[in-house]
């Protein structure tokens, strides 16, 4: 008894639209996650208003020779999230930076060519602004830049942060659940709840992959 009355004070308690240590992630996506929405909706604790419904534009650069790094930007940053590891079919990812541009040409080659595990081309500036980082990424054989807009709306059940999300990438829409937290019992519990237990967990590189024809998989 002792045990687990100090194993459930030793958790985190997550506070959704807040910044934690890294978390494991469940996500799918689909045409049609009505039912589960709606459970979502039932089971939910109350959240604040500012993640109750919210709208965002970003670019996501993706790379046919990277996997592991999530490279977006959003609101004028750039925003670099790396995987850790996976236990039991969850996905830990690590927020690694955001930085405002311009970038230095040392930022470009060292950290954002690094994170896209790509062949970095001869840089011949000192430092690149919005518009001359994207003409890199364009001119790129292994890279694209690909429009992500999302609809999103945050639910917090079993100390989970979750989201149903409409999606539109590059006009293409799909739909996603998620549910995340530094405690894998407690998103298991939560995809049992929901009824996601038999779908497939997929990260926002991979469906991007997906839709644009990047993968040979399909949603």
């Amino acid at each position: 008894m002792g045990k687990k009355i100090e194993d459930k004070m030793a958790k985190t308690k997550l506070k959704i639209g807040e910044i934690s240590k890294p978390r494991f992630e469940f996500r799918t996506f689909g045409q049609d996650f009505d039912i589960e929405r709606k459970k979502m909706e039932e089971l939910s604790a109350p959240v604040p208003e500012k993640v109750r419904e919210r709208s965002s534009e970003e670019i996501y650069i993706v790379s046919k020779t990277n996997d592991v790094n999530n490279t977006k930007v959003r609101d004028g940053k750039m925003d670099i999230k790396t995987f850790v590891k996976e236990i039991d079919g969850l996905e830990q990812w690590n927020p690694l930076l955001k930085t405002e541009f311009p970038l230095k040409a040392d930022f470009v080659k060292n950290e954002m060519f690094n994170a896209f595990k790509a062949e970095c081309p001869n840089l011949d500036k000192d430092e690149y602004s919005y518009e001359d980082f994207m003409t890199i990424i364009s001119n790129h054989k292994d890279l694209q830049a690909v429009n992500v807009k999302k609809h999103r709306f945050g639910f917090m059940i079993n100390d989970t942060i979750c989201e149903y999300a409409e999606v539109l990438i590059n006009g293409a829409l799909v739909v996603s659940l998620n549910s995340e937290s530094t405690e894998i019992d407690d998103i298991k519990k939560t995809l049992k709840d929901v009824g996601l237990t038999e779908k497939e967990n997929i990260n926002y590189l991979e469906v991007i992959k997906r839709v644009i024809g990047m993968s040979d998989k399909i949603l």
